[in-house]
């Protein structure tokens, strides 16, 4: 309080006015950069805020003063501690993770409400109490170490572990003994882009990782040359084997599976974000055979689902866009895949084997539907779900009695689901218990046009009532890109919004996978202009329908949805009043030097190519911010360890915002630290973050904020 008061004594502003003025920026150093790519010269003034800010001084300043502008001015919005209680009260409930069935035992995560990790418990039977084995918010003072990717051994006696610090992409993975909840000396470094995968007998795990990264480099080189390694138990990671490599290929990745009998391990490669995949088997029984390769060239999607016996279980989209089933028979000496379940007019979206059946989830319209066939093919029927919404896990493999899966929508808290596969029965499993009433909001559908006449789907969500005559506050979301979809899911942050009378609107845009191949194609490389075009379109359908005006329209995206926000932004300011781009690739013609964004090139081109380049050049956020036009009030939100979209380019993007003339209204830059691309965020970060968010688009789309009664 007496800090936002001497604030806004300093300003000369008074409180309540404070929040419309634009803050006084830090003076962001412009240095002489200019690149001639293709004829084209390139300004890149900014370029001294790529430097990784943990060793950069000049950026970790940039970085406080940057902080301490925003800080100030968020202190200021009214509605900024009534979210903040708000978001604090709904997230404090009861949270569980998908059971995972091995030897018996049943493992899973569980969130008692507002702890800031999800800590790992076991049930030696499905009725037994949880034990607890890891609690990972005793591993760091601020929350910020998290327990990521988990896999117990098929005996379930031990549980390899993976750790995640400061929300970087590196894990560290270690070994639990599952009877003593200790842990062993095994440990496993500079771990990325990795699963776990047991060997049949529990003697060890199947890993991925790359070399060590030099000094200074850990969290910007660019990730090439992994390898796929076996860590036995007991032993020192230097003695670790390497089962798998190209190291004539080295932007090649691997991921490693074992199948159901534990014969065959199965590797999955591919150069980018793209589903191409080739396919590589190991005879695990005959260390000495070569691998054998099942599926060359980085052309079609292979997704490994299962086995039995030598019968190996894919999901593909050779010639089939929206994806099918087929089996591949190790016994044969010539690869013919067999079509088992043929492609249908829904997006298959997930594949299990569980007992002896296969289950199929589909996206119908972007919602989920979940289907039965044999191991033959023949259709056994639906699973019936609770209603519009997501379904998610059925985990398992080729005997298990049973399998878990999880239920969500917009109104609708992640409900865990028991699902025989012999008789088909259903139970709950684990049913949150909430401080709302899921009856109160209204979920619909609803498609618009695009700027090329495409039909594109868009669910609307908010309260039972709401008083639209005049157009409320609205949050637009939108990604659009990767191939991937996003079905109906509930937020808790998203909730404290529309509690307040807003709308909330997610957009499924071209370039996600909602409806397969073809719609992922119709949005990328020299597509990406269709995404924007969409997302546009869903804000003038939201206007048009009378959802709400542009003075109440804001936008939101994330990563590839930051990349979105920020280029409709340029492309059509006047139709947004408030923008909220997060973790965003803002430098489209960068990108691929650091990290993970070699991998981008499959949705975004390669900048040194030339007729690439100019696409890339035509929509970059960083680099078409025009001043003379009012832009609307943005927040970009961005942490010191994003290592996959590096902070870089929310700190240029920023600065260059700042530089131009653009109206009345504020950019500022929320830079977290000891966070990363978004997983492993503590809950309170969560809060404090979504409360930043809320407060600052609500006072820019003309929200009244109330405190709960």
């Amino acid at each position: 309080m007496r800090r936002s008061f001497l604030l806004a004594l300093l300003l000369g502003s008074p409180m309540t006015q404070l929040a419309a003025a634009v803050p006084a920026y830090p003076v962001t150093a412009r240095d002489a950069v200019v690149d001639t790519l293709f004829g084209v010269a390139v300004a890149d003034p900014y370029r001294w805020l790529e430097n990784d800010v943990r060793t950069d001084t000049r950026v970790r300043q940039w970085v406080g003063a940057q902080n301490a502008v925003t800080n100030g001015y968020l202190e200021t919005l009214p509605g900024r501690a009534v979210f903040r209680q708000r978001l604090t009260a709904l997230l404090d409930y009861e949270r569980f993770g998908l059971p995972r069935k091995k030897g018996g035992r049943y493992f899973y995560t569980h969130n008692s409400g507002l702890q800031n990790q999800a800590p790992l418990y076991v049930r030696d039977t499905i009725e037994a109490p949880g034990r607890l084995l890891l609690d990972p918010n005793a591993w760091a003072a601020d929350g910020a170490t998290a327990l990521a990717d988990w896999q117990p051994s098929e005996d379930g006696r031990h549980v390899a572990y993976a750790v995640q610090d400061g929300g970087s992409d590196w894990r560290t993975i270690k070994v639990l003994d599952v009877a003593t909840a200790q842990p062993t000396a095994d440990t496993v470094a500079w771990v990325k882009f990795s699963g776990i995968a047991w060997a049949a007998d529990g003697s060890g795990f199947y890993y991925s990782r790359f070399a060590a990264p030099a000094a200074g480099d850990e969290f910007q080189a660019p990730n090439e040359n992994q390898a796929v390694y076996f860590h036995r138990l007991g032993t020192s990671q230097e003695q670790d084997r390497k089962v798998y490599a190209t190291p004539d290929r080295p932007k090649l990745g691997h991921h490693a599976q074992v199948s159901d009998d534990g014969r065959w391990l199965v590797i999955t490669s591919s150069e980018g974000t793209d589903d191409r995949y080739e396919i590589t088997v190991l005879d695990l029984r005959r260390p000495d055979a070569p691998p054998r390769t099942l599926i060359p060239g980085l052309v079609n999607n292979w997704s490994f689902i299962g086995s039995v016996g030598k019968k190996l279980y894919f999901v593909t989209n050779a010639a089939a866009p929206k994806l099918k089933v087929a089996m591949i028979d190790l016994a044969e000496r010539d690869v013919r895949p067999v079509v088992l379940v043929a492609e249908d007019m829904a997006t298959l979206d997930g594949a299990a084997l569980v007992g002896d059946t296969l289950i199929l989830s589909y996206l119908v319209d972007a919602k989920s539907e979940v289907r039965r066939y044999s191991l033959t093919g023949k259709p056994l029927g639906a699973i019936a779900l609770p209603g519009i919404g997501s379904a998610g896990g059925f985990n398992g493999k080729a005997g298990d009695p049973e399998t878990f899966f999880a239920f969500t929508s917009f109104a609708t808290p992640t409900t865990i689901y028991r699902y025989d596969a012999r008789s088909g029965r259903q139970v709950p499993w684990a049913v949150p218990k909430v401080a709302f009433d899921p009856a109160d909001y209204s979920v619909e559908q609803r498609f618009f046009a695009s700027k090329d006449g495409t039909r594109v789907p868009m669910f609307v969500v908010h309260k039972k009532g709401l008083d639209l005559s005049a157009g409320a506050p609205t949050l637009l979301y939108g990604y659009g890109g990767f191939n991937i979809s996003l079905p109906p899911a509930f937020s808790t942050t998203r909730l404290a919004w529309m509690e307040q009378g807003g709308v909330l609107a997610v957009a499924n845009l071209r370039g996600g996978g909602e409806y397969g191949k073809e719609w992922h194609d119709a949005g990328r490389l020299a597509n990406k202009q269709n995404v924007f075009d969409d997302f546009i379109a869903a804000g003038e359908y939201l206007i048009a329908e009378g959802f709400t005006t542009r003075a109440k329209l804001a936008i939101q995206g994330g990563s590839n949805g930051g990349l979105l926000v920020g280029a409709v932004v340029n492309q059509r300011p006047d139709l947004f009043a408030a923008a909220l781009p997060a973790v965003g690739v803002m430098d489209m013609l960068r990108f691929d030097r650091f990290t993970a964004g070699r991998y981008w090139v499959d949705d975004y081109g390669y900048p040194a190519k030339e007729a690439d380049f100019h696409v890339l050049r035509a929509y970059s956020p960083y680099h078409n911010i025009v001043g003379g036009r009012d832009y609307p009030a943005i927040l970009i939100t961005t942490a010191d360890t994003d290592d996959r979209v590096v902070p870089g380019h929310s700190f240029k993007y920023a600065a260059a915002l700042q530089a131009a003339a653009l109206g009345d209204k504020p950019r500022l830059i929320r830079i977290e630290t000891r966070a990363g691309h978004g997983s492993g965020k503590p809950t309170d970060k969560i809060i404090e973050e979504a409360a930043d968010q809320w407060a600052f688009i609500a006072r820019w789309t003309g929200m009244t904020v109330a405190a709960p009664e």
